[in-house]
C-alpha cells in the first residue's frame, strides 16, 4: 500500500456523524457494525474475501496529523473540543473477519466491527473500499482461472486499470483468486506475485525485420523466449521466423523451452495450425501463450473449441471486473451496547433484501464428514455454542419449511479475531499461503455451486434463536 495518509479518505458524513456523537456524549458508545454483500457478481456461486491485509495496515497506522485537523478546522463546522479529541484519535476496538481467499456467501458477515461508535462509524469507507475492491477482482480471477482448466493464467491488466491502486491491489487480488503471475512489476515487489513478459509490438517493428527481432530476444533472454508472433502475418511470418530463430539461437545452446503468443485474430484457429507447424518443426515443447481481451466466457469457448492453448493472458475484463464492475458490500450497523447488554438493531426496508440480520454474529460452516464438502453456512448470535456431537437441523430463513438436518458434520467458525482492544492479533500469511488456502476451500465446495451459469444456491440460514429475534425486531419495528 502507498506510503500516503489515507486518514481523510472517508466520506465527510463520517466526519460530520463523530463530530455529532462526540458533542452529545454518545461518542464512546459501543457499536457493532457488520460487513457484508448481497449478490454475487456475474451472477455466480460464491464469492472470495480478499482486501484483509490492506485494512489492517490502514487501521493500524489511522490518525490524525495537524495538516488534517487544520483542514477540518477550516471547514467552519466541527467543535473545537472534537478536533482537540482527534489529535489523539486511535482506534481501540475489535474487528472479526474471515481470513483471505475464503469462499464468502451473501448476507453473512465477512466482517465484525465492535468499537467506540466514533472509531467504528469513521473507518466504514476504507474498509468498504478494500474489501469490495480486491473480493471483487479476487471472484473475477477466480472464474478466468476456473474457466482455464489447470492452465496457468497471468494477469495482464495494469494499463487499463483504475488507477495505481488498482494495478498493484489488483494483480494482488487476482493471485488470491488463483493467477499465476502478474505482468506489473511492483506487486512483485511488494507482494511477492511472480512477474512475468515478453516483449510488444513495438520490439518486432525496431528492428528492419521479424526474424532479426526474433533472434536478438533469444540471443537476450536464452532461457525465457516467448516470441509475439502477430505483428505482420502469424502463420507466413510470425511462426516461421519463430521457428527459425529458435533453431539458430536456442536450439546450439540445448535449449528447447520457448514459447510464442498470440494477442490478436482467431485464437482457436490460429492456435491450432500454430501448433502443428511448431510440432512438425520438431518443437513439441514450444508452449502457446494468448491473451486479447480475454474473460472466462472467451476462455471456456475456445478452449471447448479445441484451441491449442498452454497459458493465458487476461488483462483489462479482469483488472477492471468489465462485467460487473462493483462487489456491493455494505457496512451496516447491528447491534449496540448498553449497560454492558449487547442490544440487536435491525434496518427494515420495503426491499426485503434489504432488510439486515440483527445481532453480534458468529457464522459457522458445516461440511459434511463423509465427502469433506461444505454444506451450509449458518449465522447464530455471539453467545451460541454447537455441539458436534448432537444432530443439528437448520431451515431456510425465507422459506421456513425448508429444513435439513445434519448428523455426520463438522463445524468452522469463519470470523477470527484480528484486533482487539486496538491491538492488531491476527498474522497475515504470505499471499502464496493465502492462494492455496483459497484453492483448497474452493475444493470444498460443490461443482454445482462452482457453475458459471445458474450455480446451486449454497445456504445462509439463521440459527432459530436469532431468528426469533429477527422477528420479533420486525414485528415491533425495531425495536427491542
Amino acid at each position: 500500500m502507498s506510503s500516503v495518509n489515507y486518514t481523510l479518505l472517508c466520506d465527510f458524513y463520517e466526519l460530520t456523524m463523530a463530530n455529532g456523537y462526540f458533542e452529545l456524549g454518545k461518542g464512546d458508545e459501543i457499536a457493532y457494525f457488520d460487513v457484508f454483500f448481497r449478490k454475487v457478481p456475474d451472477g455466480g456461486g460464491f464469492a472470495i474475501a480478499a482486501g484483509l491485509e490492506q485494512v489492517i495496515e490502514y487501521i493500524k497506522t489511522l490518525k490524525f496529523t495537524e495538516e488534517d485537523i487544520a483542514f477540518l478546522r477550516e471547514k467552519g463546522i466541527f467543535s473545537e473540543g472534537f478536533l482537540n479529541y482527534l489529535k489523539t484519535f486511535r482506534f481501540t476496538g475489535d474487528i472479526y473477519a474471515v481470513p483471505e481467499g475464503t469462499p464468502i456467501f451473501p448476507g453473512e458477515p465477512i466482517m465484525t466491527v465492535r468499537a467506540p461508535s466514533i472509531e467504528a462509524q469513521f473507518i466504514e469507507t476504507f474498509i468498504l473500499l478494500c474489501l469490495n475492491h480486491q473480493s471483487l477482482i479476487a471472484t473475477k480471477a477466480n472464474r478466468v482461472v476456473r474457466a482455464a482448466q489447470g492452465r496457468p493464467v497471468a494477469e495482464f491488466g495494469s494499463r487499463r486499470a483504475q488507477g495505481a491502486d488498482g494495478a498493484v491491489l489488483g494483480a494482488r487480488a487476482a493471485y488470491i483468486g488463483g493467477c499465476a503471475a502478474t505482468a506489473c512489476t511492483i506487486s512483485d515487489r511488494d507482494y511477492a506475485i511472480p512477474a512475468t513478459g515478453t516483449m510488444a509490438h513495438s520490439w518486432v517493428q525496431m528492428f528492419d525485420t521479424e526474424y532479426d527481432a526474433f533472434v536478438s530476444y533469444c540471443k537476450m533472454y536464452p532461457n525465457n523466449a516467448t516470441l509475439l508472433v502477430d505483428t505482420y502475418d502469424v502463420l507466413k511470418s510470425g511462426v516461421p521466423n519463430a521457428i527459425r530463430a529458435f533453431r539458430e539461437v536456442l536450439l546450439p545452446l540445448g535449449i528447447k523451452k520457448c514459447g510464442i503468443r498470440l494477442d490478436s485474430g482467431d485464437i482457436t484457429y490460429l492456435s491450432k495450425k500454430a501448433r502443428k507447424m511448431l510440432d512438425e518443426a520438431g518443437f513439441t515443447e514450444c508452449k502457446i501463450v494468448v491473451s486479447n481481451s480475454l474473460d472466462e466466457n472467451i476462455i471456456r469457448d475456445i478452449i471447448h473449441q479445441g484451441a491449442a492453448i498452454d497459458s493465458f493472458g487476461v488483462g483489462e475484463r479482469l483488472i477492471t471486473a468489465k462485467s460487473q464492475p462493483v462487489f456491493g458490500g455494505v457496512y451496516k450497523l447491528v447491534a449496540k451496547e448498553e449497560g454492558g447488554e449487547v442490544i440487536p438493531k435491525i434496518k427494515i426496508s420495503e426491499n426485503p433484501e434489504k432488510i439486515t440480520n440483527p445481532h453480534f454474529k458468529k457464522v459457522y460452516r458445516i461440511y459434511d464428514k463423509e465427502t469433506g464438502k461444505a454444506s451450509a453456512d449458518l449465522l447464530c448470535v455471539h453467545d451460541e455454542v454447537l455441539d458436534e456431537n448432537r444432530p443439528l437441523s437448520i431451515f431456510d430463513p425465507v422459506e421456513t419449511w425448508k429444513t435439513k438436518e445434519f448428523t455426520n458434520y463438522s463445524l468452522r467458525e469463519l470470523l477470527v479475531p484480528i484486533f482487539k482492544g486496538g491491538e492488531c492479533v491476527y498474522k497475515t500469511p504470505p499471499i502464496s499461503e493465502i492462494q492455496s488456502y483459497c484453492r483448497a476451500e474452493i475444493e470444498t465446495l460443490w461443482d454445482e455451486v462452482k457453475r458459471f451459469e445458474n450455480p446451486h444456491r449454497y445456504y445462509v440460514d439463521l440459527s432459530e434463536k436469532l431468528w426469533n429475534i429477527k422477528m420479533r425486531l420486525l414485528k415491533n419495528g425495531g425495536k427491542k
